[in-house]
């Protein structure tokens, strides 16, 4: 932005705050008002930050604020203002914006920012600037708390903002092209802050327990303090370089040298004893070119393995939505005073604050009293600083606050909700990823440093990790998470490097499990299973009790009672818990609760009891005397019980604890599934555990990350090369690595010149390819088997050879479906999966050329292609409104309808359809009942004809026979009405299994009386087939 552009009231502000004139600073006047004025003009810019612009164009911060904090800093009001206004200015731009913006114009305004921010920057790198701020602060917090002003407080807060701020502006590319190891802006500013001192206010403020309100702020500071910086590079600062750091580079430089090499024979082979006149033209067998002859290449036989038809076109664009997500910019390596300054912080930290620090944070996090991503610095530094320590001289005590299971249980609750929140908040998808990433880091150094401790020559660390280790790999949700993972990821949104990342860390944890269970004989480990309940709509009759009953059994408790005094037993006292302080069950509705339960006790004739509830309810909710006063005689007891005894108290229905064995026994009962989560403990295997990862969609993540094995580091390439020699060798499923990609794959690394540097790749890639040609010498269609994926069934097929077609393994019709239907189906699929319908199955069944295909056919084929991961992910969603009040309107127009149609033969079913309100046929046979109408249930049945049919009816010969192939379906029997309506829970229809056999009935011709397309002798039975 043109300086001259500058609006005219704001430039006459700027102009009101003083002058440079050398390197003295001389203030108007007015300087604090003219401050203050462009805070309040700052407050009320457009939403094209206008304001902030124009001032970073003007160069106030480096002109004006800058020389007035450094010079004039005595001056308390003057100095507070500009540090507000500095705090203002250097805001991150994506706080102004919100988020980066799609519009162009919006986009330009974000980047002028942005440059104007790294021109802030550079002129904050100045050791005069940060001594000024490290001074202030320092003698704000020599203040006692009884001195300390609510001012000083805010002062101190709005330091460290600054501080914030200036560290978190990013470096500009194209102005910072050093080499590693020379200073950058960023590294400039660092040294600043060390020569202040400020560094070691910070590490007081993280230790101080009186300052602990800041431990947020020291966080995010430190974070941003320790940016580009990767905690080896700090550990080896200063260091001789190891033994195995040389072997390392030897490596890269051998690979380089062969590469090299390979392209120096190509040179020398490319080029000719004599310059050529003809280039000469070549027919290449057996290769077709567009039309139906063959190939004619017109360039040299050394280029022609490089030959595909594509040479020569367009590069296709690829859509935004299926671009890779790219990683962050690679580390640079800081100058090395800065690194030897950054390691003694580290060092520092990790003896007197970390563990404090770390607590305090964590309990805000807990508490939510942080803001909103807070939690993404608390990760960063647990993985950062416990990495350092592995490092530097391991010390398990230096970092005992976050090496236990409650660190492991909410680094793990945090990957599941940024997983959950990267597949609902689709907009803000690759900044969940991110913050997944770090979670995932974080997992992923709490492993390595469990592992470190393994090592200890100390007994009581190895015992240490003995522990931790045997509660994570019992609970189940630590060893779920890496098969889900892999299973999802997703390159649109998730880096290569976190898939690198996923993978080290699946190494890790396998080998530690396996060595783990090679040192017992058995490992129990926790087992979860959900099971269905069926809870029934229509209560069992209760018992009745008379007034003359109640009457009875109140003689029976009162005389109890006075025998004994109204004294009570310690353990009666003491077993007489009214509440369930870890229920989710609100405290109100518990109160009802426990007045329902005294009640039982009475009607039980247990009147001790029931007197103990009652004073132990007394106790707990004391307010408004609902269960007596505190100073109550034992006479109003009495009587309190017997009100609670004739008292009609709500009682909640109860569920039946009825698994999927369940006889249907009731009439017109209403069902509703009940999901319930069982917990139970089972002995481990590790190789039935390594057979979960035998699968297509997560063999490929790590065959995605195999294909740029020369840019990945020898431990990443060796943590794929053990995962699938765990599948191609422990469980001989190579034949899960039989597709063309994947061979394309090994050509690719067996030809490489610098194949002799991945040598344990290239001995596994000749394993896998020698077992597939034995297997092709047996199997002729093995070769035909190489353009698909195969999952567990299809590898053992191939291998131990093919099921007819009508044949599979319970005996059941395989349904084939083609290719082109695959793809068709995920076509139809991944265009409909974000449009919000409320049910996807339904929207794809008519979009299908096979219109044949049932709703349990595609979901079937959904969950074996790995579109989706369950059924219950395409669970049907209910309809029916559950309407259960009957307005005085609608029993009238109910009542109506019956008198209209009592005599017709079907009374029920011509009511159903001529119903306002749409309710269950259960609901209205009840209400039927209920209102007198009819006496018994069996008055709603279907009337059957009596009449034989064909006699006296007057049919011709076709009526008769059409009659006996279709009359009876269309005329169930009482029995089987009956039974349709118990399974009609609202008015949604029927489940998924249920339609798809009823329109199996209809295709087939099925008589209704022999074999009822809803009958079914285990309600429970159904449903559970879908799941």
């Amino acid at each position: 932005m043109d300086l001259y552009m500058m609006n005219c009231e704001l430039l006459a502000t700027c102009s009101a705050l003083g002058f440079l004139e050398g390197d003295t600073y001389h203030r108007e006047p007015d300087c604090l008002e003219s401050v203050k004025d462009l805070i309040r003009y700052l407050r009320h810019e457009d939403d094209t930050r206008d304001i902030r612009q124009q001032l970073g164009a003007g160069q106030i911060l480096q002109n004006d604020l800058l020389p007035i904090i450094t010079q004039h800093h005595q001056d308390k009001p003057l100095f507070d203002a500009c540090i507000r206004l500095m705090v203002n200015l250097t805001q991150p731009a994506l706080l102004c914006f919100g988020k980066v913006p799609d519009d162009p114009a919006f986009r330009h305004h974000f980047l002028q920012v942005v440059s104007y921010l790294q021109a802030y920057k550079e002129a904050f790198a100045n050791e005069k600037v940060f001594t000024v701020l490290s001074e202030t602060l320092y003698n704000l917090l020599q203040l006692e708390w009884e001195q300390r002003q609510e001012e000083d407080n805010l002062l101190i807060e709005r330091i460290l903002l600054l501080v914030r701020n200036v560290l978190h502006i990013p470096a500009d590319p194209y102005e910072e092209k050093n080499v590693d190891d020379d200073a950058s802006v960023h590294d400039k500013l660092l040294w600043a802050v060390h020569m202040s001192g400020l560094d070691d206010l910070f590490k007081f403020l993280a230790s101080a327990p009186s300052e602990q309100q800041w431990s947020l702020h020291v966080l995010e500071v430190v974070s941003l303090m320790f940016r580009d910086q990767t905690p080896e590079l700090l550990v080896s600062a200063g260091q001789a370089r190891s033994a195995q750091e040389k072997q390392k580079d030897h490596q890269e430089l051998e690979a380089l040298r062969q590469k090299e090499l390979a392209a120096k024979r190509t040179r020398n082979f490319q080029r000719g004893t004599r310059h050529s006149r003809f280039g000469g033209s070549y027919v290449v067998q057996g290769l077709k070119s567009i039309g139906e002859n063959d190939v004619i290449y017109h360039r040299g036989l050394h280029n022609f393995k490089n030959y595909t038809h594509d040479m020569g076109k367009a590069v296709r664009r690829v859509p935004k939505r299926q671009m890779r997500a790219r990683d962050r910019e690679g580390q640079r390596r800081s100058a090395l005073s800065v690194r030897l300054f950054l390691r003694e912080f580290c060092i520092d930290f990790l003896e007197n604050c970390y563990n404090r620090l770390m607590y305090l944070v964590k309990e805000s996090l807990v508490r939510e009293q942080a803001q909103q991503h807070d939690e993404t610095y608390y990760l960063w530094a647990l993985s950062f600083f416990m990495a350092f320590n592995r490092g530097h001289d391991f010390r398990p005590d230096l970092v005992s606050e976050t090496m236990s299971i409650r660190a492991f249980h909410f680094i793990e609750r945090n990957i599941t909700n940024y997983y959950e929140m990267m597949l609902t908040d689709r907009k803000e998808a690759t900044s969940w990823s991110r913050r997944m990433h770090l979670a995932l880091k974080a997992y992923q150094e709490l492993l390595l440093t469990v592992n470190e401790m393994d090592r200890s020559r100390d007994e009581n660390i190895r015992q240490g990790s003995n522990v931790i280790k045997s509660n994570i790999f019992y609970l189940m949700e630590y060893r779920e998470i890496f098969l889900t993972l892999l299973r999802k990821f997703d390159e649109t949104k998730q880096p290569r490097s976190f898939l690198r990342d996923l993978v080290e860390t699946t190494h890790l944890f396998l080998r530690m499990l396996e060595r783990f269970c090679k040192g017992r004989r058995n490992l129990v480990v926790q087992k979860k299973k959900t099971k269905r309940r069926r809870s029934h709509g229509k209560k069992k009759p209760q018992v009745e009790h008379t007034p003359e009953h109640l009457e009875e059994t109140w003689q029976v408790v009162s005389e109890e009672l006075r025998n004994a005094g109204f004294q009570l037993s310690a353990s009666l006292t003491e077993g007489a818990v009214p509440f369930d302080a870890a229920s989710d069950t609100p405290m109100e509705e518990q109160r009802t609760e426990a007045m329902v339960r005294v009640q039982d006790a009475l009607l039980a004739r247990l009147g001790p009891e029931a007197l103990g509830l009652l004073r132990a309810a007394r106790e707990v909710w004391p307010e408004g005397d609902v269960f007596g006063s505190t100073d109550v005689e034992p006479e109003e007891e009495l009587q309190l019980l017997k009100q609670i005894l004739f008292a009609e108290l709500p009682r909640s229905a109860p569920i039946d604890p009825v698994i999927e064995d369940e006889e249907g026994g009731g009439d017109m009962e209403e069902e509703e599934e009940v999901e319930s989560v069982h917990v139970s403990e089972t002995e481990f295997n590790f190789l039935d555990y390594i057979k979960r990862f035998a699968s297509p969609n997560i063999v490929r993540p790590y065959l995605l990350l195999l294909k740029t094995y020369p840019q990945n580091t020898p431990h990443t390439n060796h943590c794929i090369t053990r995962m699938l020699h765990r599948l191609a060798v422990d469980l001989k499923m190579e034949a899960l690595l039989f597709q063309l990609s994947v061979f394309w794959l090994f050509d690719k690394i067996l030809g490489d010149p610098a194949a002799a540097a991945y040598k344990e790749l290239v001995t596994f890639a000749k394993f896998v390819l020698n077992r597939f040609f034995a297997l092709a010498a047996q199997n002729d269609k093995a070769f035909v088997e190489l353009l698909f994926w195969k999952n567990v069934g299809a590898v053992r097929e191939m291998t131990e050879g093919y099921t007819k077609p009508g044949e599979g393994n319970r005996g059941e019709k395989r349904v084939v479906w083609t290719q082109e239907e695959e793809e068709e189906l995920r076509r139809v699929y991944e265009e409909y999966r974000d449009s919000g319908v409320p049910d996807v199955v339904e929207t794809i069944l008519p979009l299908l050329s096979n219109t044949t295909r049932t709703r349990r056919q595609v979901v079937a084929q959904m969950v074996h292609m790995g579109l989706v991961d369950s059924v219950k992910d395409l669970k049907r969603e209910r309809k029916g409104t559950r309407i259960v009040l009957w307005t005085e309107e609608q029993e009238l127009e109910l009542e109506t309808l019956f008198e209209e149609y009592q005599n017709s033969d079907d009374v029920l079913g011509n009511i159903l359809k001529r119903l306002t309100a749409r309710r269950s046929r259960a609901r209205v046979v009840d209400k039927m009942l209920s209102m007198g109408l009819v006496s018994d249930r069996k008055e709603l049945y279907k009337k059957r004809r009596r009449n034989a049919p064909g006699k006296s009816t007057g049919m011709s010969e076709e009526e008769f026979f059409s009659d006996l192939a279709g009359g009876v379906q269309d005329e169930p029997s009482d029995i089987e009405e009956e039974e349709e309506d118990s399974e009609e829970e609202d008015g949604s229809g029927r489940s998924e299994d249920e339609g798809e056999e009823e329109r199996g009935a209809r295709q087939k011709g099925s008589r209704g009386g022999k074999s009822h397309p809803f009958k079914s002798s285990k309600p429970g039975q159904r449903n559970a087939s879908v799941a």
